[in-house]
């Protein structure tokens, strides 16, 4: 064993045993999405007395302490830029009630009553930042006018509500003040002591958000003027104990500083969450099953040494979700089973590279075809890998909720990938291949046989790019026929993108969606878009419901389905949702422009601009196909989308990466050629790679659920089309490109006897003719 390869042995011993040692000790967090509970998002609004993020953070505070107070275990608590609040409360099914108590201003404030007033004199409810006086109704309705405020919620220094069994008095609230409070609240009941029994001036008016809760007569066992001096008073009411408890929570945990509002909620079931789990945790295990089985037949004993490494992958990935305490999403528990299927590409770029070398006999034994795989596939699996990154760090910053841990998984297994083929597949496979037995029989390994596929391929010596427009043509009427699915059925927007509200709900059994939608059309939800879900689910989306609307809503599911369990909750408001539509397009825009500009820098402007023509065409089919069959475009399309970016890049740097090898140690070979080559000599990785993901994927549709099988179909259909574009559109597009641009480049030297050599492109003509892309060189 030389020294390279016994660091790299340490090295992958150390990271697996501390990757073991992660994995044993620290959990992995979970998204509400998995566990279930509810999550808030809200916004603040400014006012003259609070902007900017100062506003923001004094509320964040406020949340915090009311949150405490509800005794949510684990609440998260995080600002989001600067007017909103991300709120997570596992655990939480019941949206309303948290959102009304988070939401709720709180602006508390104590009044004197100067007297009656009339029907007509009854003011509109102030604004919830700015302190109410004037004439408000008080419990029973009746007007009351009212002085200018004498205390704050600012005073008060604890509330608490609790149960009068002697008096009779019920539930109620007591208020302690504080400080400056106290001579406050003597003075205010001083001054009302002073009035007749009976005269409603002797009342105090206790106003929350602009509603009078409370107006008692001051008891006449108060002196006059000198009040109450212990600071303390009881707010009664028809409370219930419930009500008594929150309002007793607003009042202690403060006044918000500014009016804010709900412009997302999303409430998962824990059932719902643990049925993902399971589905993902077998998709998981098969689709590795299945993977490692294809490889180990396709490559033998190198294919079984990359199944272990596959296995060490899958250790190494969870344990850098661990360690990082990032939250594992449930389209993050997707893109963590979908990089076990894209973990095998980096190995099948070296094995395939390595058999080259042990068939042109250019290496005596499989150990140094191995090294000389290993050394010549490094630049298209470093390019592969980074344009992949590219997508995954633009889910993270352009997307939100749920996505955004796809970003982070997928980041990660990309990185794992790249550690488990470079080191551990590496050390594995250079050892193994030195041991003697293997040395003298070297088509153990795997190498030293080229494949069926390459073997048939060399046979036919096929010349795709002989007429690279009849490519160019077939992808166009694909286009037409996915833009003709946007143009007659539309595109069906999730409700991330429109705003509303989506429920799903869980039935005891099948319900058929029109009869759901006729049902909910007659109890007045015409609009309402209803959709199966699964054997036994149903969704319903529609724009934003009232509480009792959401709860007519409900009856009606299960009046048809006998029972019906709420496991999902969503509502968007419709400033977030156009602010989502127009981050997608922004990520999609963005995707396309990073992919350009590195493709440009790594190979050439051409190879670039192909692939970006590529890309925009898998793009457009792929939303054309979904527009076809009537699914919904929502986040976690776009995360699938994003990631089909990714791959279609993939094949399309690998190829690339082959034209440009073959062009330098083949110098005047017409571009056709080349690429012919360059396609041949990559379409087995192509398809090596892509069966491994494929299967993974069919898994992950057929196990995951209603939740994942329509991600799991648009990164099928998304790996099928990008598989194509990188061979019958990025190919003949950069062949097509790159005629022009020698084409304009001839015509600017005013050269005017040149020949042209049809298919081939810019090179050596057959006869010998000197031609324009290689003036100085003669046909042999």
């Amino acid at each position: 064993m030389n020294r390279s390869l016994r660091f790299r042995a340490v090295l992958a011993l150390a990271v697996l045993a501390v990757s073991l040692y992660i994995a044993a000790t620290v959990p992995v967090r979970l998204g509400l999405d998995l566990r279930g509970g509810t999550q808030i998002v809200l916004e603040t609004r400014s006012t003259d007395t609070g902007t900017g993020t100062d506003a923001t953070d004094r509320t964040l505070e406020v949340l915090r302490g009311r949150i405490d107070a509800l005794g949510v275990a684990e609440p998260t608590l995080v600002r989001s830029g600067e007017h909103r609040i991300i709120v997570e409360l596992p655990g939480v099914q019941d949206p309303r009630k948290a959102a009304d108590v988070l939401g709720r201003t709180a602006q508390l404030t104590v009044h004197p009553v100067l007297g009656p007033a009339g029907d007509a004199e009854v003011s509109a409810p102030p604004l919830p930042d700015r302190p109410p006086e004037g004439v408000l109704p008080d419990e029973s309705g009746a007007p009351l006018r009212l002085g200018a405020p004498a205390l704050t919620g600012e005073h008060v220094r604890k509330a608490a509500a609790g149960f009068d069994q002697q008096g009779g008095a019920g539930w109620h609230v007591t208020v302690d003040f504080a400080g400056a409070g106290r001579d406050g609240w003597a003075r205010l009941t001083g001054a009302a002591a002073c009035r007749p029994a009976g005269d409603a001036a002797r009342r105090i008016a206790v106003v929350l958000d602009g509603k009078v809760i409370s107006s008692p007569q001051v008891d006449p066992s108060v002196p006059c003027p000198a009040g109450i001096r212990d600071g303390g008073t009881r707010i009664t009411g028809s409370f219930s104990p419930e009500e008594a408890r929150e309002l007793a929570l607003l009042i202690s945990g403060g006044a918000l500083p500014v009016p804010v509002e709900t412009v997302e909620q999303r409430t998962v079931g824990p059932t719902l969450g643990r049925e993902a789990i399971t589905a993902s945790a077998w998709a998981a295990v098969i689709g590795t099953a299945l993977t490692s089985l294809f490889i180990s037949v396709v490559y033998r004993l190198m294919g079984v040494l990359a199944a272990v490494a596959l296995v060490c992958y899958g250790l190494v990935s969870y344990a850098a979700l661990a360690a990082l305490g990032a939250t594992l999403t449930l389209p993050g528990l997707a893109g963590f089973v979908l990089a076990i299927g894209m973990a095998v590409d980096a190995n099948v770029l070296v094995f395939e590279r390595a058999r080259e070398e042990f068939a042109a006999r250019r290496r005596p034994s499989a150990r140094s075809a191995l090294a000389a795989g290993f050394r010549n596939a490094l630049s298209a699996i470093a390019d592969s890998n980074i344009t992949t990154l590219i997508a995954a760090a633009l889910l993270f910053f352009l997307a939100s909720g749920p996505v955004r841990g796809f970003g982070v998984t997928l980041a990660i297994g990309v990185l794992a990938s790249m550690f488990s083929a470079l080191v551990i597949t590496r050390v594995l496979a250079e050892f193994t291949a030195g041991l003697p037995g293997v040395r003298r029989r070297p088509r153990l390994t795997g190498i030293a046989t080229t494949g069926a596929v390459p073997d048939r391929l060399a046979r036919r010596d096929p010349r795709p790019m002989r007429r690279p427009r009849r490519w160019l043509a077939a992808s166009a009427a694909v286009l037409a026929l996915a833009g003709a699915g946007v143009a007659v059925r539309g595109v069906d927007l999730g409700v991330e993108f429109t705003g509303g509200r989506l429920i799903e709900y869980a039935t005891t059994g099948p319900v058929e969606a029109e009869r759901a939608r006729a049902a909910l059309a007659d109890a007045g939800f015409a609009r309402a878009v209803v959709q199966s879900s699964g054997p036994s689910g149903l969704t319903v989306r529609t724009a934003s419901l009232t509480g009792a609307e959401e709860a007519e809503v409900t009856g009606v599911v299960r009046g048809l389905a006998g029972r019906a369990e709420k496991v999902r909750d969503e509502l968007i408001g419709p400033s977030i949702g156009a602010e989502l539509r127009r981050g997608a397009l922004i990520a999609l825009a963005v995707a396309l422009g990073a992919q350009l500009v590195y493709l440009a820098a790594r190979f050439r402007w051409v190879f670039g601009a192909a692939a970006v023509l590529a890309l925009a065409h898998d793009v457009v089919v792929l939303v054309g196909v979904f527009a076809w069959l009537g699914k919904p475009v929502d986040g976690v399309f776009l995360a699938a989308l994003l990631t089909v970016v990714g791959y279609s890049v993939n094949d399309s740097v690998v190829l690339f990466d082959r034209i440009r090898d073959i062009a330098r140690k083949t110098p005047g070979t017409p571009p056709a050629t080349v690429t012919d080559r360059a396609i041949v000599q990559t379409l087995p990785r192509t398809l090596n790679t892509g069966m491994g993901a494929v299967f993974v994927l069919t898994a992950l549709a057929v196990l995951g659920g209603p939740a994942l099988t329509d991600f799991a179909l648009a990164l099928l259909v998304g790996l099928a089309v990008g598989t194509y574009s990188s061979v019958f559109t990025a190919a003949p597009a950069a062949l097509v490109l790159q005629r022009r641009g020698a084409g304009a480049r001839s015509d600017d030297r005013g050269s005017g006897s040149r020949t042209r050599t049809g298919s081939r492109g810019p090179g050596i003509t057959p006869s010998g003719t000197r031609t324009r892309g290689s003036a100085r060189r003669r046909a042999t």
